[in-house]
């Protein structure tokens, strides 16, 4: 078993024999076999264990077992405390989630702290099987399929070449007894479900059906490594800082799944996606949006943009006496009016449909929408464009183009300046 391990090791290229490793340990079977099989293999390894207080007294049970397993192995322990159902509550994501995500950002703070190359996770052949076909019930991608992977990042599973009864079986030869691992936080029922009922009927079938899955899940994993450099390829030739070119999204194969591997990382769900796909050869204006993005569909474009809302600018704004020594800025950040034509305090909004302004130089009104179309700007920037008004009355689309109304003339005596202020 040991030789098998390191081969593993070294084939997928885990870490190294100078490396330390930091050892996720729970006290169950998986990861006790873990932290007794790397030290003998000739890794120097340290453990990390999260009492996430979910278990009453089991939680300190197994706590109190990792402690006496690191003493005897004389192995460095690092125990963290979490107040998981706190956490999960204040963060509006299940506990499973929280627990997740805790653990793990923890790790990595660890594996730092120790200096250790990499976090090594217990997971092994059952696991891979029953997650692909978790996955498979609840539908799911290409990557989905390809099981769990050796290596992910500083992330790591050297037990993926042993089954469970491979883990027990060392355990019971060494004499080395463990707790029931019942720190795993997904989904049990599920996972108990496909364990105790799927895999036992699926054997029927196939006596060799594990084995079969993960021959499977290894073509399937060489498959997503040409998908990869695939959607990759087709990203370069539909995206641009903006967003995705429609015509030549729409020239792509697959265009709906290009789709989805641009907007699924950024919180899309498949629905969304397949609404945004369906938008394509539609009018301009449809707007997507989730937690933190947004996408627009415009003439030529699928904008993407986060979600946020254009800050209202500072102006700082000021009153001279017009005299010829006056000199009027040029720089667009920066408009200056007739003060004695402002007889209304003035005020920021955003433009709206139907706005209307006499543009600098120009003798007749225009519509504010116009002039954003004219000036080019997408659907994203023309949400983003702030008014500067005295009363209804516009006075500057700030940043942009001043009043004509408004402007400085030979009767002018005083003069106010509206400069945006950068923060």
């Amino acid at each position: 078993m040991k030789q098998k391990i390191a081969q593993y090791i070294n084939q997928h290229r885990l870490f190294f024999p100078k490396d330390k490793v930091l050892v996720t340990l729970s006290g169950g079977a998986d990861s006790v076999a873990l932290l007794r099989l790397l030290p003998v293999i000739g890794y120097t390894c340290e453990a990390a264990h999260c009492n996430f207080h979910l278990r009453g007294e089991e939680s300190n049970r197994d706590e109190n077992f990792v402690r006496q397993l690191c003493q005897e192995q004389q192995v460095p322990l690092h125990i963290v405390h979490f107040d998981t159902e706190r956490e999960a509550k204040e963060r509006h994501i299940s506990i499973e989630m929280a627990a997740r995500e805790l653990r793990y950002d923890w790790f990595e703070k660890v594996r730092k702290e120790c200096g250790a190359t990499v976090i090594a996770t217990a997971h092994h052949q059952d696991d891979s099987v029953e997650t692909l076909l978790l996955n498979l019930i609840r539908g799911t991608g290409i990557n989905g399929l390809c099981g769990i992977r050796p290596k992910n990042g500083n992330i790591v599973r050297p037990l993926l070449c042993l089954d469970r009864k491979d883990i027990t079986d060392y355990l019971s030869a060494i004499g080395q007894p463990y707790v029931t691992d019942s720190t795993n936080l997904q989904d049990e029922y599920t996972r108990n479900k496909i364990r105790l009922n799927l895999l036992p009927l699926m054997r029927e079938i196939n006596p060799s059906v594990k084995e079969s899955i993960l021959k499977t899940a290894e073509h399937l994993n060489d498959a997503a490594s040409l998908y990869k450099v695939s959607i990759e390829n087709a990203k370069q030739r539909v995206l641009t800082p903006q967003g995705i070119r429609i015509d030549a999204l729409k020239q792509e194969v697959a265009a709906e799944t290009v789709l989805f591997e641009i907007l699924h990382p950024i919180g899309f769900n498949a629905s969304q996606i397949k609404d945004v796909y369906r938008s394509l050869d539609g009018q301009p204006g449809k707007s997507f949006r989730n937690a933190d993005w947004q996408v627009v569909k415009d003439r030529e474009l699928l904008l993407i943009a986060p979600l946020q809302e254009a800050s209202r600018p500072t102006l700082e704004i000021k009153e001279y006496s017009y005299t010829p020594e006056f000199v009027i800025p040029r720089d667009k950040d920066t408009a200056c009016f007739d003060a004695d034509k402002l007889p209304s305090p003035l005020s920021l909004r955003r433009w709206k449909q139907g706005d209307t302004f006499v543009p600098f130089g120009m003798k007749g009104k225009k519509k504010v929408s116009d002039y954003l179309t004219d000036r080019k700007f997408s659907l994203v920037r023309k949400e983003q464009q702030w008014l500067l008004c005295c009363g209804d009355e516009i006075v500057w689309l700030v940043g942009e183009r001043a009043d004509n109304r408004f402007r400085i003339d030979s009767n002018t005596r005083r003069v106010l300046v509206a400069t945006v202020v950068t923060k």
